[in-house]
């Protein structure tokens, strides 16, 4: 308990910082909304915008003028910010011993570095639910100016648990990482530049139909935020391959970690 507490404790300011960082960019995107709301002309402004863009930004079937489309559209933004949020939430949980010279505390501890794993892993799990709290209250305040119906807070709700789930998978992705390259700077960086490349990925998909086969090695594509809010629910097979990703991510953590050597 004391060392979850000491674990929640380091990891607090950064996750107030990151909480600062949405509640101004939640504010300043629904500042925009109040040109959009009600406004026919802006669904023209959208027609006449080229396919591809529209595509590439996840706009193609976007109502800008209601609650629930530009929501639809920044939701995309919530994605990648959470992902590099858990990402590096993540390695740096496993790699701050290292890299702050703890890690011999640590070792003397009587506990197993499987335990110390695992207490690691829900001081961090607490951290991606306080943030998916933030984002959802922090929305919810930003779009009260407006008619706020039960069908909003639904989707609302989908878009928070689906950034919660991507916590989920890109905590697990960084967690691996940490825990299988031996140096700390490297995982770090390589964990960073892995969200960039799958939304990048994201983006070529969008571009062509072709591509389409490559939409399971992404996981910003397992929720698009336009498919929630036509089909009015989350993609069950895109669910399981997340806990799928989380699972084996896990798994293979707390088999390697125990093994490798630590620098201290």
């Amino acid at each position: 308990m004391h060392i979850l507490k000491w674990e929640i404790k380091a990891q607090f300011k950064t996750l107030l910082i990151w909480s600062v960082v949405f509640i101004v960019l939640i504010f300043m995107m629904t500042s925009e909304f109040s040109a959009y709301y009600d406004n026919p002309e802006m669904s023209d402004v959208l027609e006449a915008m080229p396919e591809g863009m529209l595509k590439a930004f996840s706009m193609e079937n976007a109502n800008l003028t209601t609650t629930t489309g530009y929501i639809s559209l920044v939701a995309l933004y919530f994605y990648i910010m959470v992902g590099v949020y858990a990402v590096l939430l993540g390695n740096g949980i496993i790699a701050k011993e290292e890299r702050d010279k703890t890690a011999e505390f640590l070792l003397t501890l009587p506990v197993s570095r499987r335990k110390l794993l695992f207490i690691k892993w829900l001081a961090a799990l607490i951290n991606t639910i306080l943030l998916s709290l933030v984002i959802f209250a922090a929305t919810t305040a930003a779009m009260q100016p407006y008619d706020l119906d039960q069908a909003f807070f639904k989707f609302l709700t989908q878009i928070t648990v689906s950034c919660f789930i991507i916590m989920l998978i890109f905590l697990s992705i960084g967690y691996l990482m940490a825990s299988v390259l031996k140096r700390y700077k490297s995982s770090g960086k390589l964990s960073a530049v892995l969200v960039f490349f799958l939304y990048l990925a994201n983006d070529i998909m969008a571009l062509s139909d072709k591509l389409e086969f490559m939409k399971y090695l992404t996981p910003f594509k397992y929720f698009e935020a336009q498919k929630i809010l036509k089909e009015g629910s989350l993609d069950t097979t895109y669910l399981i391959i997340s806990g799928g990703i989380v699972i084996v991510s896990m798994i293979t953590a707390f088999i390697i970690y125990p093994k490798r050597d630590i620098k201290i």
